[in-house]
C-alpha cells in the first residue's frame, strides 16, 4: 500500500520553491521607506491647506490598523472644521484624478513629483478635474476640497507620501514637521503664501507658451500660443486678494471676428480664453478690479 502523508520533494526542488515563496511574499507586502531607499522624499513638501491654516496631522496606529500604515489623516484643530477646506498640492508635479465611488479612497488624486516620488490625497468632496484627467501643478495649486467620500467615517483628508518604488514613507514631513508612526501633531500651513499658486501655462494647458504679458494693478494678463494647433489663449492672474472672489477678466479677439471674454468674481484667475487664429492678428487683454489692459491687433504671424 502506498505511504500516505506529505509528498517528499527532492532537495533542490524544495530549495527553489522556498526561495520563490519568500520572493513572492516580499513583493506582496508593502514596504516602508528606509534610509537605504535613495528615493525617499527628495522633494520638499508643504501642508496641503491654505496659508496660515492649522490642522492636526494624525499618523495613527492601533485597532483597527490605519491602512496603509504611515499615511496621515488631517483632522479638525481647535474650532476649525476641516470639512470643505481647500486642498493644495504639497509639491509640484503631475496630478492624476480618480474616483473609486463609495469605496476605498472615494474621490482621490495622485501627484507624481520630479524625483519619482508620489503623494496621494483621498476622500475628497470635489476635484478640480474629472476622474481620468491629469494636469501639471505647482506647489500650492488648488486640486480639490476636503470631504468624506469612499470609505471615510467622517470628513478628513487622507494623505500619503510614497517613494518612487511605491513604498510608504511612514514618517512623512510637511512644512518642516515630521510626523512619525503613532504621532499626532498640529501643523500650520505655509502653502500658497508666496503668491498665486497658478501659472498662465497651467491655466491654458499643455502645449501653450507665453508670448506676451501686461502688468495690471493687482495682477497680470498673459497671451499664450500653441504652435501645435494654432490656438491663442489669454489668462489673467491675480496677485492680490488671492483665494477671495473679486472682479477679474480676460478676453481674446482675432482680427475680423467677435471678441470672446471671461469675466466674473474669481479667486485666482480669469480664463482660459482660447481661439483659433493661425496667421491672424489678435487683440487681447484683461482686467483686475478697475485696472485693465487692451492691446492693439498684433502677433500676426
Amino acid at each position: 500500500m502506498p505511504t500516505t502523508g506529505k509528498p517528499t520533494w527532492p532537495k533542490t526542488l524544495r530549495t527553489t520553491i522556498t526561495a520563490l515563496t519568500l520572493t513572492l511574499a516580499t513583493a506582496l507586502i508593502p514596504q516602508a521607506a528606509s534610509a537605504q531607499d535613495s528615493s525617499v522624499m527628495a522633494v520638499s513638501h508643504k501642508s496641503p491647506f491654505n496659508c496660515g491654516k492649522t490642522f492636526y496631522a494624525n499618523n495613527w496606529t492601533g485597532t483597527p490598523a490605519h491602512n496603509p500604515s504611515g499615511s496621515i489623516d488631517w483632522q479638525d484643530y481647535g474650532g476649525d472644521d476641516i470639512n470643505g477646506e481647500t486642498v493644495r498640492a504639497t509639491a509640484a508635479g503631475t496630478a492624476y484624478f480618480y474616483d473609486a465611488g463609495s469605496t476605498s479612497y472615494g474621490k482621490w488624486i495622485e501627484i507624481q513629483h520630479s524625483d519619482g516620488t508620489r503623494t496621494r490625497y483621498a476622500h475628497l468632496a470635489t476635484q478640480v478635474k474629472s476622474a481620468g484627467s491629469s494636469m501639471t501643478v505647482s506647489q500650492g495649486t488648488v486640486i480639490g476640497t476636503v470631504g468624506s467620500t469612499g470609505g471615510a467615517n467622517a470628513p478628513h483628508l487622507h494623505y500619503e507620501q510614497r517613494t518612487s518604488s511605491g513604498a510608504m514613507d511612514t514618517s512623512p514631513t510637511v512644512d518642516g514637521v515630521t510626523v512619525s508612526l503613532g504621532q499626532k501633531k498640529a501643523v500650520t500651513s505655509t502653502n500658497g503664501c508666496g503668491g498665486n499658486p497658478y501659472t498662465a501655462e497651467e491655466v491654458c494647458g499643455s502645449g501653450y507658451s507665453v508670448i506676451d504679458s501686461a502688468a495690471l494693478t493687482g495682477g497680470r494678463t498673459y497671451l499664450l500660443y500653441n504652435s501645435g494647433n494654432g490656438y491663442n489663449c489669454v489668462a489673467t492672474l491675480k496677485t492680490t486678494s488671492l483665494g477671495t472672489a473679486s472682479a477679474v477678466s480676460a478676453f481674446l479677439e482675432p482680427e475680423g471676428e467677435n471678441r470672446t471674454t471671461d469675466s466674473g468674481s474669481y479667486d485666482y484667475y480669469a480664463g482660459p480664453v482660447k481661439r483659433s487664429a493661425p496667421g491672424k492678428c489678435v487683440k487681447w487683454g484683461g482686467s483686475v478690479g478697475s485696472s485693465s489692459y487692451t492691446s492693439g491687433f498684433e502677433h500676426c504671424d
